[in-house]
């Protein structure tokens, strides 16, 4: 059944089995989630038809609904979970509420769009290379990456499993938190962070339009900090490690989903299924050298962060693209969207965007960064950060 945004694959509805932190909420389910006696389509028609309904919730659902939140559907997402767009060739494209005229990122779109519709008040998603993280700027809705394996993956269809996490979107930050509170292990302490860092070579990739609109927020950021400084983050270059993400990504894709994909011979829509093919001829060394040099960049971020500190960057390079591109045009963008997404992927970093501005009247959003492990203490620091923020952007306008 389709709503009139196409989010929801089905509208299936699981009430909660117990009362907690998340007690009259309603969430959604991107389509890669087991739903006890629902068969996930994985945003692809073949395999729906090759694969069998689920047995068990996965982890993370039985969780939210433990704690009081009603399932109330799953959400479409690109075929594979294999791109940034939301555009699906088989099921169409969710509409994105902020800007029907533009996609709605993927490839947690119907994800992002059920809840910048109000279809729900919170949804889960997946972010390998940028799929909670893109749709919920593209969305205007806040958005959680956390760190790399801290949230259950159990249940859930993998796409580069050493990028893999479990995200959530919100549309508002203290609903954030709260989904936060549930999922995330009781592993930091303190609050707040004293350092803001402003990453200049990420900035500079975000176009002139999304720069200004989001100047107030990098200002009012770093005043309400003790101190704030320009960092280079990738002393390498992001196109390097941006390089470095694909090879790692496409080799680990191709061994979770290579023999059924040349087994079952699936149809895919003309850019998923060049990726695959590319994916399909990394070698094995390639792989392990680029994940040696992987561990490099872990450390350097972790040592840059600390406990202490966040780094700000704008969370995609511009508002939503337009419906119906394709070629070289979207790929680009693609490509420099993912230079600023794989800061986090590759550290294995948690990542809090939030919708903070304006272009031409669609959404963009700002990023915070922290140090591994500190995904409770920047829940929190966003949710009281926020409204601070907000007002004192109030004054300024009037």
């Amino acid at each position: 059944m389709k709503d009139q945004w196409n989010a929801a694959v089905n509208q299936v509805t699981v009430e909660p089995t117990g009362q907690g932190t998340l007690s009259g909420l309603s969430f959604m389910t991107k389509d890669v989630f087991a739903v006890r006696d629902h068969t996930n389509a994985a945003g692809n028609p073949c395999w729906l038809e090759t694969h069998s309904p689920a047995a068990e919730h996965a982890e993370v659902v039985s969780l939210l609904l433990q704690e009081g939140a009603r399932l109330t559907g799953t959400t479409h997402t690109d075929e594979l979970m294999f791109s940034l767009n939301g555009e699906n060739v088989h099921y169409g494209t969710p509409v994105n509420p902020k800007a029907p005229d533009r996609i709605p990122g993927g490839s947690s779109s119907g994800s992002a769009v059920a809840v910048a519709a109000g279809l729900a008040d919170f949804a889960l998603g997946t972010d390998t290379g940028g799929s909670v993280r893109v749709p919920s700027s593209y969305c205007g809705v806040y958005g959680m990456r956390p760190t790399h394996g801290s949230v259950s993956e159990k249940g859930v269809i993998p796409l580069a499993p050493s990028f893999d996490t479990i995200g959530w979107m919100a549309r508002d930050p203290e609903t954030l938190r709260r989904v936060g509170e549930v999922l995330l292990p009781q592993t930091t302490s303190g609050s707040g962070f004293s350092r803001v860092l402003i990453g200049e070579d990420a900035w500079e990739l975000a176009d002139t339009e999304s720069k200004e609109a989001l100047t107030t927020w990098l200002e009012l950021l770093c005043g309400l900090a003790e101190s704030h400084e320009a960092v280079r983050i990738a002393p390498q270059g992001l196109p390097e490690w941006m390089a470095m993400f694909r090879t790692i990504q496409g080799y680990e894709i191709w061994q979770e989903h290579g023999a059924w994909i040349e087994r079952e011979q699936p149809v895919f829509g003309p850019d998923i299924a060049g990726r695959f093919s590319w994916a399909g001829t990394i070698e094995r060394a390639d792989q392990e050298k680029e994940a040696e040099r992987r561990i490099e960049v872990r450390k350097r971020m972790a040592d840059l962060l600390g406990t202490d500190a966040v780094l700000v960057i704008p969370t995609t390079t511009g508002a939503a693209p337009k419906l119906g591109l394709n070629g070289p045009p979207i790929e680009e963008r693609r490509v420099q969207t993912m230079r600023l997404t794989c800061i986090a992927g590759l550290s294995g970093l948690p990542q809090l965007t939030i919708p903070a501005a304006e272009v031409l009247g669609c959404p963009v959003g700002i990023s915070l960064i922290a140090g591994p492990g500190q995904d409770r203490r920047l829940l929190e620091w966003a949710a009281s950060l926020v409204p601070a923020v907000t007002r004192i952007k109030s004054s300024f306008d009037v």
